[in-house]
């Protein structure tokens, strides 16, 4: 199954997904709890996806989104947000996000999410 990193402020958020994505058999390789943390781990790793939360201290989610695209065109990024579809999530769909996730969600919801990501 697919090499994952998980990019989210929130302790427990990073847990919830990690706990679902694993019962779903794919691998976690990492996590990161902010912006400049997940570019640094990105480098180290080169998952095969990342899952990364919007809103973020200091760097955003969509600034690290962009810096991913710009050195790997090819990546492959689902969104987390708690915000539906406002601009800024249409802004990290146009800057090259393959999915995105809403908060709260569902275990099949992030599954679905990543299944298509990755196809």
């Amino acid at each position: 199954m697919a090499k994952i990193m998980i990019v989210d402020d929130s302790l427990v958020s990073r847990k919830k997904i990690r706990a679902i994505l694993e019962s779903a058999n794919y691998e976690v390789i990492g996590e990161a709890v902010d912006g400049a943390e997940a570019l640094e781990k990105y480098e180290a790793l080169l998952p095969e996806l990342v899952t990364l939360d919007i809103t973020m201290p200091d760097l955003d989610g969509i600034t690290v989104l962009k810096k991913i695209m710009e050195n790997h065109p090819t990546a492959r990024v689902v969104m987390i947000t708690a915000f539906g579809k406002g601009e800024k999530l249409l802004a990290a769909l146009n800057a090259g996000a393959k999915n995105y996730i809403t908060k709260p969600y569902e275990e099949d919801q992030i599954i679905n999410a990543i299944k298509e990501a990755l196809e």
